[in-house]
C-alpha cells in the first residue's frame, strides 16, 4: 500500500487563478488585528474558518466553532467554496528570499494514513510519522473543537521525508516547472504561494512510489497531527469508522529534505519577569555550567561572533544580549556534554542541541531557580534580531512575552541542524517547544480536506 495518497479537496472557486485574498497565514501566527485584516480583504477569506476566536492557544467557547462550522456550509451551499469529483494531489511552490538568496522550495499535498506517532514496523504502510516537538493541551483542545465542528481539515501539516536520491524532489519540480500555476497566492509577506493540480493517475503513482517506505518527520504541526488522531480516536468512540472514511488520512505537504529551497531558520529566546535578574546576577549563577564573555555590543553581528566562538571552542554557542545595558555576550558550557547527568538517557544530539541546553540549564536550574525564586520565567521566542529588538523597546510584535512581564535577557540561536531533528526523531525523542522554524510557513485556503461528504 502506498504511503500517500490524492484526496477529494475542497478548494475556493474564483475566475481568477490569483485567489490571494481568500487564504491565510497559519492560524498560530495570527492575531486579532491581523484576522480583521484579512476579512476586510474578502469577507470568505478562510481565516473566518480557521481562527474562530483569539487566541488558538486555549479552547474557545461552542459558538465560535459553531460560527466556523456554519460559515464553511454556507461557502459550500453557494458554491464559494466546491469539493472536487476527482481525487488529486498537489503540487506546492513558494518563492522567496532568505538570508540575502532567493529560493524556491517545493512540496506536495496529498493525504497520509492517520497512524499513531513513532516507528512503524509495518513497512507496507511507508514507514513511521515522527514528531520532534512537544504539544500543549490548549492548542490540541481549541483544534478538535474546531475538527469536529467543521469535519474538515483546514490546513496542511508540513511533513520531510528522506529521498536520499532526490527523485520525489525532482519530480515535483519537473511539475511546476512544466506550466503555469492553476492557482496562486501573495499575502504580502515576500512569499508567493503556487499551486499545480495533478490528478492524471502515471503522475500520482510515480510520486507514491518515490515516498515508499520512507519516514515522515513533522516539521510544523505537530498539534493538528494529535488532533487528528484525537478526532479519529472520538469518532471510533461513536462507533463503527470504516476503512474508508476520510478521517483515516491527514493532509500534508511532503517536501523532501533534498529539495535544494529547505531552509531553516533559528529561533531565539528572550526571557523576562525575573524579580531578581541583572546581568550580573546572571553571569554569577551560570557560573560552573556555562562561560561567559563579553563581545561586540552590536546585536546584528551576533551570527558571526558566535561562529567565531563556537570554532575556536567546538562546543555550543549562545549569544547573550541584556536589554537594560545593552551589552553583549558569547556563553558556552563549561564542561562538556552539559547535560549528560541529567539525562544520560537521552542522545547526544538531543543534549547538546542550544535549546536543550537553554530550557533545561540556564532556565531550569539558573534563572527560574536562582533568579526569579522558583517561579516560571516569561517566555518569547522571537526569529530574528530585529525582533528580538522590537520586544525590548515594547513594540507589538507577533513575539511578545508570553503572559506579561518586562523582557530582560535575550539567548540567540543558530538555526538547529536538519540532521539533529533526523536522529532526534528517529530515537523517538522530542525537543523543547520551538526547536525548529522552517521558513517560510504553509498558507492555509489553498487545498482543504473534507472528513465528511457535505
Amino acid at each position: 500500500m502506498p504511503a500517500v495518497y490524492p484526496f477529494n479537496a475542497v478548494q475556493y472557486q474564483s475566475a481568477s487563478a490569483d485567489i490571494s485574498a481568500l487564504v491565510a497565514p497559519p492560524y498560530d501566527v495570527i492575531d486579532a488585528a491581523s484576522k480583521a485584516e484579512l476579512l476586510k480583504k474578502d469577507p470568505h477569506n478562510v481565516v473566518g474558518i480557521d481562527l474562530p476566536h483569539v487566541p488558538a492557544k486555549e479552547l474557545g467557547p461552542d459558538s465560535a466553532y459553531q460560527g466556523a462550522a456554519d460559515a464553511y456550509r454556507a461557502m459550500l451551499n453557494n458554491a464559494s467554496l466546491s469539493r472536487s469529483e476527482r481525487p488529486a494531489m498537489f503540487a506546492y511552490r513558494q518563492s522567496f528570499t532568505f538570508e540575502g538568496r532567493p529560493l524556491q522550495r517545493c512540496g506536495m499535498a496529498c493525504t497520509l494514513e492517520t497512524v499513531p506517532l513513532g516507528p512503524d514496523s509495518d513497512a507496507s504502510r511507508g514507514g513511521g510519522v515522527l514528531p520532534h516537538e512537544q504539544t500543549f493541551s490548549g492548542p490540541k483542545e481549541d483544534r478538535l473543537a474546531l475538527m469536529k465542528s467543521t469535519r474538515c481539515q483546514l490546513s496542511p501539516i508540513f511533513g520531510l521525508h528522506p529521498d536520499n536520491q532526490g527523485k520525489a524532489s525532482e519530480l515535483v519540480r519537473t511539475i511546476t516547472e512544466s506550466r503555469g500555476a492553476d492557482r496562486r497566492a501573495d499575502l504580502g509577506d515576500g512569499v508567493l504561494h503556487e499551486v499545480w493540480t495533478i490528478n492524471d493517475e502515471p503522475t500520482i503513482r510515480a510520486y507514491q512510489d518515490a515516498l515508499m517506505g520512507e519516514d515522515v518527520f513533522i516539521a510544523d504541526g505537530h498539534h493538528r497531527y494529535n488532533t487528528a488522531l484525537d478526532y479519529l480516536a472520538w469518532l471510533e468512540s461513536q462507533g463503527d469508522v470504516p476503512a474508508e472514511h476520510p478521517a483515516r488520512r491527514t493532509m500534508f505537504v511532503m517536501t523532501s529534505m533534498s529539495d535544494p529551497g529547505l531552509a531553516i531558520g533559528p529561533t531565539h529566546r528572550v526571557l523576562g519577569g525575573m524579580k531578581d535578574y541583572t546581568i550580573d546576577a546572571f553571569i554569577e549563577a551560570a557560573a560552573g555550567a556555562l562561560n561567559i564573555e563579553a563581545v561586540e555590543n552590536d546585536p546584528h553581528i551576533f551570527n558571526e561572533q558566535i561562529e567565531r566562538i563556537a570554532t575556536r571552542e567546538r562546543t555550543n554557542t549562545l549569544g547573550i544580549y541584556d536589554f537594560d545595558t545593552g551589552l553583549c555576550y558569547a556563553a558556552f558550557p563549561a564542561v562538556p556534554d552539559l547535560l549528560e547527568d541529567r539525562f544520560p538517557d537521552k542522545p547526544a544530539a538531543w543534549r547538546t542541541l542550544d535549546v536543550a541546553i537553554i530550557q533545561h540549564t540556564i532556565v531550569e536550574e539558573i534563572c527560574q531557580p536562582l533568579l526569579n525564586g522558583g517561579e516560571p520565567v516569561k517566555w518569547a521566542f522571537p526569529h530574528t534580531i530585529d525582533e528580538v529588538l522590537a520586544i525590548g523597546r515594547g513594540d507589538e510584535t507577533g513575539s511578545s512575552i508570553e503572559g506579561g512581564g518586562r523582557p530582560q535577557l535575550a539567548i540567540i540561536v543558530r538555526p538547529t541542524p536538519l540532521e539533529a531533528v533526523r536522529e532526534i526523531s528517529r530515537a523517538n525523542e522530542l525537543m523543547p517547544q520551538k526547536s525548529t522554524f522552517f521558513y517560510p510557513k504553509l498558507a492555509t485556503g489553498l487545498f482543504l480536506n473534507p472528513l465528511a461528504d457535505e
